[in-house]
């Protein structure tokens, strides 16, 4: 199949052939014909799959022959600012020979920039779900000519705790009106969800979560806690690594890791949310450019990174949700190149990686021949899933408690 065959505007089309799409990706073949058929859609998608283009082409098909009058027709809700930059970059490229207007609003930043565009008038608005409610109490935003609503990576946004944020939002919607809803992964609460949104929904999945690109190479060193950081050294001192993405599972750790690397002179920066808006653009920016070596970012804040080429992902933690580890990897080796992608592995993670492996049905190759070889003991699973529901209570206090700070500010 061929974008032509979609039955997509001539202006779109034009703008894909200029970004050298030809064959639409697995999802916008499923995706694209119900959009345009204005079904409501349930969408299950890895990140990277091409799931932007399969809602912003045929929304973009329906606005242009609308007269909008300078109203919001679309919205797009997603959980960072990252991914609604990225969205909106990409509505702005597939508006290239049409007269369809996108901006992005989200927290972080001061408003102003944000509310003079929407003075101008767009049609469709990208933005993350507290900036949207803040604007929309201030009288700046309207929602009530919304015609199409699109809640993107939903699971995140679910584990983020904007939960009463989403309800908000729903409420401010008109009834009438298309809506899709996408999540890499589909657990019971994000099917409760979808219910509230969607009206006899299509659903569609590609990609299973456990699926990982032939071409991405994985390899595992198990090492003891206190050696992690002197083994990262030990796997950079290979040259050929020249950009680096790395994962690291809370903030501070990701700016303990910037720093020890820094301190032997290899340039790296971290993305995460206590950073500015600005400090995580220039960081992304500099490490697109190969001006450092190594971007350091938590998960949240990958969400909406997108590197053409990027060869090689390390895990500095490994993920304790099996599937995380597979939109991990999944940023490098996209679109056929090869990747690479290694984990360092301390004893209390032993059994996270298994459960890794059980997920994609194959085993992690270990790397034997290194100085830092794993001797601690493990934790017990008893041990484990205490230690796991200690954690998911005081994650849950935390969400909680900056719901509430956000409450009081408005």
């Amino acid at each position: 199949m061929r974008f032509e065959d979609l039955n997509l505007h001539s202006s779109l089309l034009k703008a894909v052939k200029d970004q050298n799409y030809t064959q639409p990706t697995a999802i916008q073949k499923k995706a694209i014909p119900l959009v345009l058929k204005r079904n409501d859609v349930l969408g299950s998608a890895q990140t990277g799959t091409g799931k932007t283009a399969a809602f912003a082409l045929p929304i973009l098909h329906h606005l242009i022959s609308e007269r909008t009058n300078n109203k919001i027709r679309a919205l797009v809700v997603t959980p960072t600012r990252e991914l609604a930059i990225q969205i909106g970059e990409n509505f702005t490229v597939y508006s290239k020979y049409n007269s369809v207007r996108n901006t992005v609003i989200f927290g972080g930043v001061k408003q102003e920039a944000q509310t003079n565009k929407l003075a101008k008038g767009v049609e469709i608005l990208i933005a993350t779900p507290g900036r949207l409610l803040d604007l929309i109490g201030q009288g700046f935003i309207s929602l009530k000519d919304i015609g199409y609503f699109v809640l993107d990576e939903a699971d995140r946004m679910l584990d983020m705790g904007f939960i009463h944020d989403i309800r908000k939002i729903l409420n401010q919607l008109p009834k009438e009106r298309q809506s899709l809803f996408f999540s890499a992964t589909m657990p019971k609460n994000i099917i409760d969800l979808s219910s509230q949104i969607l009206k006899h929904p299509k659903r569609i999945s590609v990609d299973p979560v456990s699926s990982t690109a032939e071409t991405i190479k994985q390899y595992i060193y198990y090492t003891n806690k206190s050696s992690k950081k002197d083994l990262l050294l030990y796997i950079l001192k290979d040259q050929s690594i020249n950009q680096l993405l790395l994962f690291s599972r809370t903030k501070h750790g990701a700016d303990r890791i910037v720093k020890n690397l820094r301190k032997k002179n290899i340039q790296a920066s971290a993305i995460h949310g206590d950073k500015s808006q600005n400090q995580r653009q220039k960081a992304l920016k500099s490490f697109k450019d190969s001006q450092i070596r190594v971007l350091v970012a938590t998960d949240i804040a990958a969400r909406g990174i997108d590197i053409d080429k990027l060869s090689f992902v390390l895990n500095y933690d490994i993920p304790n949700e099996s599937e995380t580890y597979v939109h991990r990897i999944g940023r490098c080796g996209r679109a056929g190149e090869n990747g690479v992608a290694i984990s360092i592995c301390e004893p209390e993670e032993n059994i996270y990686a298994k459960s890794i492996e059980k997920l994609i049905q194959q085993k992690i190759e270990t790397v034997q021949n290194h100085p830092f070889l794993q001797t601690e003991k493990p934790m017990n699973l008893q041990q484990k899933k205490e230690f796991e529901k200690e954690k998911q209570r005081k994650r849950q206090e935390f969400f909680a408690n900056r719901n509430k700070k956000r409450k009081k500010s408005r």
